[in-house]
C-alpha cells in the first residue's frame, strides 16, 4: 500500500501530515507489541545468583523460574530490582 492510498482512505489531503501519522502509528506499534522474540532456557544452579545472557539479547522482557511450591511445574516471573543486592552471594558476587 502506498502513502497516497492511505491518504485517500483516511481522508487526509496533506502529504506531510499523512507521513507524520504513519510514522507515529509505526512507533506506537513498535512500543506496544514485541516482535522477533525468542525464548531461551537456562538451568539454574544452587547458590548462584548471576548468569550470563545470550549476546544477541537486546531487551529482556521477562525472567521466569519454576516455583518449588507448586506441583504443576508452573513458571513464575521473578521481580526485577533497581539496586544492588544488600547481601553478598555465596558465588562471590
Amino acid at each position: 500500500m502506498k502513502v497516497i492510498d492511505i491518504m485517500e482512505r483516511a481522508g487526509v489531503s496533506q502529504t506531510g501530515r499523512a507521513i507524520a501519522y504513519i510514522k507515529e502509528a509505526l512507533n506506537e506499534i513498535a512500543l506496544n507489541y514485541e516482535t522477533h522474540t525468542k525464548t531461551s532456557r537456562i538451568d539454574i544452579e544452587a547458590n548462584k545468583r548471576f548468569y550470563q545472557f545470550p549476546k544477541e539479547a537486546v531487551k529482556i522482557i521477562d525472567i521466569r523460574c519454576k516455583d518449588h511450591n507448586n506441583g504443576d511445574g508452573e513458571y513464575r516471573s521473578i521481580p526485577r530490582t533497581v539496586f544492588e543486592p544488600y547481601t553478598k552471594d555465596s558465588d562471590g558476587n
